[in-house]
């Protein structure tokens, strides 16, 4: 009998650790597959390595004083409008697995009746 209890242990040690590692550590690297596939597709109309090479060149080729003042200027924009672009996709995308890794501690709060709302409203569920 204490080898048949000793078993159920394991496969329950095992199981949880399996969850852990599966619910965390794989969905993090596909989730991060997926976004750097999106970030790259996104590179392909935003361009920041090539806007932050060419920053200093002229605007179509237009070797005065308008062509190198505008290049400027637009390329500049173009670098903050992207990076912006970056930052939000990047900060949205960490939100989302945030919520998506607290998923199993909302669940066993909830299982356990201390959700954080029921301390922050005091309400007994």
């Amino acid at each position: 009998m204490d080898i048949f209890l000793v078993y159920l242990f394991d496969r329950f040690v095992y199981r949880i650790s399996h969850f852990i590692r599966h619910w965390y550590v794989d969905s993090f690297m596909s989730y991060s597959r997926f976004i750097i596939a999106r970030l790259e597709e996104m590179d392909q109309s935003i361009a920041l390595k090539v806007t932050w090479r060419n920053i200093f060149q002229p605007l179509y080729q237009e070797y005065n004083i308008f062509g190198y003042v505008l290049g400027f200027i637009f390329r500049a924009i173009r670098l903050v409008i992207g990076s912006v672009l970056y930052a939000v996709v990047i900060g949205v995308a960490a939100v989302i697995f945030l919520a998506w890794a607290g998923i199993p501690i909302y669940v066993l709060l909830k299982i356990a009746g201390q959700t954080p709302a029921a301390h922050v409203f005091n309400v007994n569920i």
